[in-house]
């Protein structure tokens, strides 16, 4: 399995950002994919889950009505989508094959990448 996430660097407040994760290794279409984020001192978050089929979707809090996940099962990549950034939103993004259990939760299933750098600065 690998995921290579690209897209990242420096924006300005209220600027916009897409970043992409290319996977390959097994049957992309089949899985829920994520995004989790890592700001510097701070724990690893979720921010955005989108189902096998693109149809159903989720957000942290932190990201609704901002971010927008979606995939291209034809390309087997998945896209996030950053509008109107905040300097909060700085951190490495990673993306994530997942896992939904039985408690509603999600387990991410791979080891972790190298991530891609976003920095929300003037």
């Amino acid at each position: 399995v690998q995921l290579v996430e690209s897209g990242g660097g420096l924006v300005q407040p209220g600027g916009s950002l897409r970043v992409s994760c290319a996977a390959s290794g097994f049957t992309f279409s089949s899985y829920i994919m994520g995004w989790y984020r890592q700001a510097p001192g701070k724990e690893r978050e979720l921010v955005a889950v989108v189902s096998s089929a693109g149809n159903s979707i989720k957000y942290a809090d932190s990201v609704k009505g901002r971010f927008t996940i979606s995939r291209d099962n034809a390309k087997n990549t998945v896209y996030l989508q950053m509008n109107s950034l905040k300097p909060e939103d700085t951190a490495v993004y990673y993306c994530q094959r997942l896992r939904r259990e039985f408690y509603g939760d999600f387990t991410a299933l791979d080891a972790w990448g190298q991530g891609t750098l976003v920095t929300v600065s003037s």
